[in-house]
């Protein structure tokens, strides 16, 4: 296995497709994770981390759809965790880039690591 920091910095970052093609920022993490887990050095940690955050953000905002409907209270929700979706995949490229270990506050883990 080999380290490559840099596609991992990469991984993180492609989340943020989301905002130019709506569904790129799961699916490029997603191919990342599966060709490359066994060959880079914790990509597997790594990939396992932005897949339970992103499957987790999906079923909040899902949550947030209701209270929408009923309260009003499910704005609030959809922009915290917008930018959960801006944050986050930001303060993990840099801790990938610095070798260390992937935190999103929030996921359920889905997929253990």
């Amino acid at each position: 296995m080999k380290e490559n920091r840099q596609l991992l910095v990469f991984t993180h970052l492609s989340q943020l497709l989301d905002f130019v093609t709506g569904i790129g920022g799961f699916i490029v993490p997603l191919l990342l994770w599966l060709v490359k887990k066994d060959e880079v050095f914790d990509m597997d940690r790594h990939g396992k981390a932005i897949l339970n955050f992103r499957i987790s953000m999906f079923l909040y905002l899902l949550i947030c759809i209701p209270f929408v409907l009923l309260f009003g209270l499910g704005l609030l929700g959809f922009i915290v965790i917008g930018l959960f979706y801006i944050i986050f995949p930001i303060i993990n490229a840099v801790r990938a880039s610095n070798n260390q270990q992937p935190n999103y506050p929030l996921s359920i883990k889905f997929l253990s690591y």
